[in-house]
């Protein structure tokens, strides 16, 4: 599992950032975005898919998380 980091952008998107291989991208879609759970998961512009283990509430951003990769990009 990975650090990342989720920001949100100056459009009212969500960003992601894997400073270990210097990886910025939009992310298209989360799992889990309702009041009550966020997470699961992370659809990146890019064709990628990582997994955030779901929290209770949606996080204050910028937030640092632990992430997996679900599968590579094209």
């Amino acid at each position: 599992m990975a650090n990342i980091m989720i920001r949100k952008t100056a459009s009212g998107g969500l960003s992601f950032y894997l400073p270990k291989r210097d990886l910025e991208d939009n992310i298209v879609s989360i799992e889990f975005d309702q009041a009550d759970k966020w997470g699961g998961e992370l659809k990146l512009a890019n064709g990628g898919t990582y997994y955030v283990d779901p929290l209770d509430a949606p996080p204050k951003l910028p937030v640092s998380l632990r992430a997996k990769r679900v599968d590579a990009p094209e």
